[in-house]
């Protein structure tokens, strides 16, 4: 990590902090609206003209966002690993953002299609849960070709993503054990299903929620590979905690510039994206949730 970038950090949380000015230090960017699966939670790939950004448009979101304040940038979709622009695939992207100036680039894959050799610094594989569970949300074939998609890529920061939903909560923990044992993964993320339009019924119950929860934290102490805090997880039982969403830009397909959808809809008291827990603790200087959060972006 060079010097300057560590000093941007620092005074970034000291304008937000202090001085309460909101500019945001990570963008979410999707590329595109295509992708090559039909999950049970997404109606993205049902569009019958997605949304497809071009090189230079991509060029001018990422320009944009780093004027803002950003400096961290997920690339996800639809699925980033089907984006072409002529000859220019996702890795030509990663380097478009280095070039603007990010710290860090991160992809989120659905890993239906090979990935080895990508030049991010970190990425995503959606995980649904183990085996049938997983197929169950994204469907039959797709749990064997992310095993071995994984196997195959040799990326030493690659992390898997759960949303917790109705159809996979009694795999959490089966789920967690997998990624210990499995020597491609880092470490592992938890969410829960937010009720987005067209899919409320994929929500697990509160009661529910917190069982999860309290699972999850019991399984972090006891040494496995879970990248929430302690401190985050506990705020997401019941959801009553002062949101810093605004930390985040989101970008669409579309061009569309705003904050979270979720927040846009008023469903933030059902909201399951841990992410929003998770910045409440850094603001409130949380030790276990500021590392955490360093492990992730650093």
């Amino acid at each position: 990590m060079k010097l300057k970038q560590i000093f941007y950090l620092g005074w970034w949380f000291f304008g937000a902090r202090v001085l309460g000015r909101k500019r945001p230090l990570q963008t979410v960017l999707f590329i595109s609206d295509k992708c090559n699966l039909k999950c049970k939670h997404c109606s993205v790939y049902a569009k019958d003209r997605p949304n497809v950004m071009t090189y230079e448009e991509i060029r001018k979101e990422l320009e944009y966002s780093y004027n803002l304040g950003s400096r961290f940038v997920d690339l996800e979709g639809g699925e980033v690993m089907i984006w072409r622009d002529g000859d220019r695939t996702i890795n030509d992207v990663i380097d478009l953002a280095k070039e603007v100036g990010f710290f860090s680039v991160t992809i989120t894959t659905n890993a239906q299609l090979p990935f080895a050799g990508s030049y991010a610094d970190s990425i995503w594989v959606s995980l649904d849960g183990y085996g049938e569970y997983h197929e169950e949300i994204r469907g039959k074939g797709t749990f064997a070709r992310l095993e071995k998609n994984i196997a195959e890529c040799g990326h030493k920061h690659l992390s898997v993503n759960m949303v917790v939903n109705k159809y996979n909560y009694t795999s959490v923990e089966q789920t967690i054990r997998y990624v210990k044992e499995n020597p491609a993964i880092e470490s592992i993320s938890i969410n829960f299903y937010t009720p987005f339009p067209g899919a409320e019924n994929l929500m697990v119950t509160r009661e529910q929620r917190i069982e999860v929860i309290d699972k999850v934290i019991r399984m972090k102490k006891e040494g496995y590979p879970i990248m929430n805090s302690v401190s985050g997880l506990k705020l997401m039982k019941h959801n009553r905690f002062r949101r810093h969403c605004w930390v985040t830009n989101f970008v669409y397909a579309d061009h569309t510039h705003a904050n979270c959808a979720g927040e846009q809809l008023g469903i933030c008291d059902d909201c399951g994206l841990c992410m929003a827990g998770e910045m409440n603790a850094v603001f409130n200087f949380r030790p276990d949730t500021v590392f955490a959060g360093l492990k992730l972006r650093l």
